[in-house]
């Protein structure tokens, strides 16, 4: 179980949410490879918060 808001997993929808872009936007990023890492949990994808701050603070950098 997770045990801080960092460990929980996302669901799409949260992520939309929580980087303020399009779903378009994030399936571009997903199938050039650049945007952050997602796992399925089974026809869903997940995100984990603290890959995603992670993956943010490098685009930030870059």
């Amino acid at each position: 179980m997770p045990t801080s808001i960092n460990d929980r997993l996302m669901t799409t929808a949260e992520l939309l949410d929580y980087l303020q872009v399009t779903k378009s936007t994030l399936y571009t990023w997903r199938s050039s490879g650049r945007g952050p890492r997602a796992f399925s949990v089974g026809k869903n994808l997940r995100f984990r918060r603290n890959e995603v701050d992670s993956w943010l603070e490098t685009q930030v950098a870059a």
